[in-house]
C-alpha cells in the first residue's frame, strides 16, 4: 500500500485530509477515496474525494477546488473581467490547471484565441480526466494548453491580450513570484492599450497584509483599479478577493449587462461585487 502523506491521516476507519495553512487553524475534509496522488516535478497532486465537497484538487496538502464550490471562484475571476472588456479576443490565464477559468472564457463567442500558461501539466491531466465538475474535461479548439513558467512567459508578451487572468495558487513555493511587482508590471506590457488583467488576491480576513500589497502594486501600474469579492466556502475566511487593474476607463458597473449560463454569476452579482464592506475600504484607503 502506498504510504500516505503527512496531511492525510486516518482514525477510526476514516480517512482525513488536514490543511495546517495557518498556526492556529487546521481544516479537515472527511474523504471517501484517494482518486489520485502523484507527485510532479513541482509539488504533490492529488485528486481526492470528500463527502461533504466532492472531487477536490488538492495540491501540497492545500485544498484548491472542488466540485461542490469550485464554480464561485472560476466564474469570478472570468466573467466580471470579460463583462467589463468592451470587445474580448485574445485571453491569457496564468495558472488555472484546474481548467475552470478556461471552460468560463470559452463562453464567450468574441473570443478568439485562449492561451493556458500552466507550469504542470500534471494538474491539467488529472483534472481533465477526474474532476469534470470543474474542468468539463476542457477541449474547446481555441484553448491553447502551454506548459511554461507564467513569469517567464509573459516577459516575452508585448501588447498582445485583452485580458489577462492571473488564477495562481497561494502565494507559496512556485505561485510566489506570481504576486511580485516585476510581474505585475510585464502583465501590464503584455496587455493591449485597452487590455485589463485581473488576480485572486487572498482572503481579507486572514491576509489582509497579501490583498493590500497586491492592490498597492497593482494601483501603482494601472489607471484603474478595482478590487471585488465573493464567498468560496473552501477557502480560509470564507470571503475572498480579487483585483483588477484596467489600462482604459472601465463602465460603471450598474452599465453591466449580462447572459451567459452560470451557477453563480448573474447580473445583480457583477453589479454589486465591487461593494467592499467598510473594514477594506478603511483600510485601503478607497
Amino acid at each position: 500500500m502506498q504510504q500516505l502523506p503527512a496531511y492525510i491521516q486516518e482514525a477510526n476507519g476514516d480517512l482525513w485530509l488536514t490543511e495546517n495553512e495557518r498556526e492556529n487553524l487546521k481544516l479537515s475534509y472527511r474523504v471517501k477515496e484517494i482518486v489520485v496522488s502523484e507527485h510532479s516535478p513541482y509539488q504533490h497532486v492529488m485528486i481526492l474525494d470528500s463527502y461533504d465537497f466532492g472531487r477536490m484538487l488538492v495540491l501540497d496538502g492545500v485544498v484548491q477546488t472542488t466540485s461542490l464550490d469550485g464554480f464561485i471562484y472560476n466564474e469570478m475571476i472570468s466573467h466580471v473581467p470579460l463583462s467589463l472588456h468592451p470587445d474580448p479576443k485574445s485571453v491569457l490565464i496564468i495558472g488555472g490547471g484546474d481548467c475552470g477559468a478556461a471552460r468560463e472564457v470559452a463562453k464567450y463567442a468574441s473570443v478568439e484565441q485562449i492561451d493556458m500558461v500552466e507550469i504542470d501539466e500534471l494538474v491539467v491531466e488529472v483534472c481533465k480526466e477526474h474532476l469534470q465538475d470543474v474542468s468539463g474535461n476542457l477541449s474547446d479548439p481555441r484553448v491553447r494548453f502551454l506548459y511554461r513558467d507564467g513569469v517567464e512567459f509573459v516577459k516575452e508578451a508585448s501588447e498582445h491580450y485583452d485580458v489577462i487572468i492571473v488564477d495562481s495558487s497561494d502565494p507559496v513555493g512556485p505561485a510566489k513570484q506570481l504576486f511580485e511587482r516585476d510581474f505585475y508590471q510585464n502583465i501590464y506590457n503584455a496587455l493591449k492599450r485597452d487590455g485589463l488583467m485581473v488576480c485572486q488576491s487572498q482572503s481579507p480576513i486572514f491576509h489582509f497584509d497579501v490583498l493590500e500589497q497586491t492592490h498597492s502594486r497593482i494601483n501603482g501600474l494601472f489607471p484603474v483599479t478595482r478590487m471585488y469579492t465573493a464567498v468560496v466556502p473552501t477557502y480560509p475566511g470564507g470571503l475572498w478577493s480579487f483585483t483588477l487593474g484596467s489600462k482604459r476607463e472601465l463602465p460603471e458597473p450598474e452599465e453591466l449587462r449580462f447572459d451567459k449560463e452560470t451557477q453563480y454569476v448573474n447580473q445583480d452579482i457583477l453589479q454589486r461585487c465591487f461593494q467592499l464592506p467598510q473594514f477594506m475600504r478603511k483600510r485601503l484607503s478607497l
